[in-house]
């Protein structure tokens, strides 16, 4: 029997059994795991799991739970924004969300986000990785595909719908995909956003310096912005890995 994949729900009571009765009819593959309207209770148990989807309503994300989620938000896949109103909707786009739902939330969609959420899920399983010493990937490329040592990846530069990818020795691939798609694949290593056009290895950051947003120097010596957005952030990355 095939593993269905597994959902968080993280909203008020009814709206869960809403959002299951829709899964149920429109998803089937889809299972959901677990679900609650407490944030302290899906902190334990993203704690300890790592589901493909989590479905999580904004009014939740008080100054608490932004300190919680942030603590959490490495073990998920994909995540969908739950809005209570146009206006908390609005605030979202502001941050940068953009995979959100706005209550009383349309068959379609919901129907659109889940099909973007399945894409970005399989395409995740395509990147084949090894967790030995080796730790490689596939990269595709025009012509087939290039395997990459992780560690040796400095940097991650969007331009368009495509991504740069900065090596060690001063390389470059270029590759058609999203930066964005390069986010949730390196959601599990040592990979941090820093801006809008760039994705960082932490683990070849050298230097920040102070500023607006600031700046980070990488081991190559590149210089890279990190957003106003994302400082902070960023900030409380680095203070949590110390």
């Amino acid at each position: 029997m095939k593993t269905k994949l597994q959902i968080c729900i993280i909203d008020e009571h009814d709206d869960i059994e809403n959002l299951t009765k829709l899964l149920k009819r429109e998803f089937p593959e889809f299972k959901v795991a677990f679900y609650t309207n407490n944030i302290e209770d899906a902190y334990i148990y993203l704690s300890k799991n790592s589901p493909h989807l989590l479905f999580l309503n904004m009014k939740f994300i008080d100054e608490n739970g932004i300190k919680i989620f942030r603590k959490i938000r490495r073990n998920l896949s994909q995540i969908i924004f739950i809005a209570e109103s146009e206006r908390e909707a609005i605030e979202a786009i502001k941050k940068g969300v953009t995979d959100y739902l706005l209550k009383p939330i349309k068959n379609l969609d919901f129907v659109i986000l889940i099909n973007k959420a399945l894409e970005a899920i399989n395409y995740q399983k395509t990147f084949t990785y090894s967790n030995s010493l080796q730790n490689k990937i596939n990269i595709p490329t025009i012509q087939g595909f290039k395997r990459i040592n992780i560690d040796e990846i400095i940097r991650c530069e969007a331009d368009s719908n495509y991504t740069f990818i900065h090596l060690l020795d001063k390389t470059k691939v270029l590759v058609c995909k999203t930066l964005q798609e390069f986010e949730n694949y390196f959601s599990e290593h040592n990979f941090f956003r820093v801006h809008h056009k760039h994705l960082i290895n932490l683990d070849h950051l050298r230097e920040y310096i102070k500023g607006k947003g600031g700046q980070v120097i990488m081991t190559d010596n590149s210089v890279v912005d990190v957003s106003v957005r994302k400082k902070n952030d960023f900030l409380y990355k680095m203070d949590s890995s110390n």
